[in-house]
């Protein structure tokens, strides 16, 4: 009898970065663009965020082949004003028209401080917190976030009306981690109910709704139903405003303008994100920013654990954590994802 395959396997980051690169380029992607791309979606994975990296191959892919997302985009940056960028992004993948957006915040505030880049013309952009951390190794700290497909009733509604929209924050400590937050404004992602759905698992009643609005433990329900939103209406109001500045305010769609991921994959989704960056080097020296994200920092660590076994944490901590251990040890990956990569790659 043949030796059960193994669920996960472990790969380099250079290993695992090459695969990603060829899977995409094959879907006829330039090497730019796939090298950007794979960049955001491997430190997802190496933050442990697995449902928001290579396995996205899956989704992309399938609107990749039917054009529903164009693998050759023509992303035009405009300047709105001194500081403020609008990005155009073509129907491009995601993390790519992410990156152009990033990249172009990044010099219009080391130009004058503060910018903001708004972009328009996307699709799903992976997780915030690589975005969050690339302008911190520069200095930046960062407002960013985008909308999404509707999964998330209005309080007191019964069907679907907007985005789990994410919205994450990064602070940069010139001498150590910096801080970040990268939450999406349900309980938890729509990916999480996928997961729980395909291993046959209950997930708690907090989660999601049925179609009906009823609370439920049942995952595929859930998924016919609703996500719900962190702190009840504050969590309703808070995906409204990321909505409003990552769609409206950037001439993107918003709300159920978007078209559907699942039921729409050859239509432009026209997903709009936003990246407010500020350069922290205007505010003070790296010794004065550093000595005070460490003060700042030790006030809430040194605070006695109500339980022993679970000391204090900041932001970001977790995540960077596995990044600092998979880049030595090597990631974790599911055997299921590499292998689609590999089918993607031809290989």
């Amino acid at each position: 009898m043949n030796a059960k395959t193994p669920a996960h396997q472990i790969i380099s980051e250079v290993e695992l970065k090459a695969l990603g690169k060829r899977a995409f380029m094959k879907l006829g992607m330039s090497e730019k663009d796939t090298e950007d791309l794979v960049h955001i979606l491997v430190m997802a994975d190496l933050f442990g965020l697995s449902t928001h990296g290579l396995s996205r191959i899956e989704s992309y892919g399938e609107r990749l082949k039917i054009r529903g997302i164009n693998p050759e985009p023509n992303i035009r940056i405009e300047r709105l004003a001194p500081a403020m960028i609008g990005v155009d992004g073509d129907n491009g993948v995601g993390p790519v028209v992410g990156m152009r957006a990033l990249e172009a915040a990044m010099a219009a505030a080391g130009e004058f401080g503060i910018a903001v880049a708004f972009a328009r013309g996307s699709n799903h952009f992976g997780p915030i917190s690589p975005y969050s951390v690339l302008a911190a190794e520069k200095g930046f700290a960062s407002i960013i976030g985008s909308n999404a497909t509707t999964t998330i009733a209005p309080w007191g509604g019964s069907d679907a009306r907007l985005g789990n929209s994410p919205l994450g924050f990064g602070v940069p400590n010139p001498n150590g981690a910096p801080f970040l937050l990268d939450m999406a404004m349900s309980v938890v992602a729509r990916a999480k109910l996928r997961n729980a759905f395909k291993r046959g698992e209950s997930i708690p009643d907090t989660w999601g709704t049925d179609a009906k609005g009823n609370p439920t433990t049942d995952p595929k329900a859930a998924l016919d139903g609703f996500l719900l939103p962190i702190g009840g209406h504050k969590g309703y109001g808070l995906a409204l405003m990321v909505d409003l500045f990552a769609g409206l305010l950037s001439n993107a769609a918003y709300l159920t303008h978007i078209k559907s991921w699942q039921d729409s994959p050859d239509e432009p989704q026209n997903l709009g994100h936003f990246f407010i960056l500020i350069d922290t080097k205007r505010l003070g020296s790296s010794e004065w920013l550093s000595e005070r994200m460490v003060d700042f920092a030790r006030i809430l660590t040194d605070s006695p654990p109500a339980d022993p076994s679970k000391p204090v944490i900041v932001p970001g901590m977790i995540e960077l954590a596995k990044l600092e251990k998979q880049r030595k040890m090597g990631l974790e990956m599911s055997t299921e994802t590499l292998d689609m990569l590999r089918q993607y790659a031809g290989e």
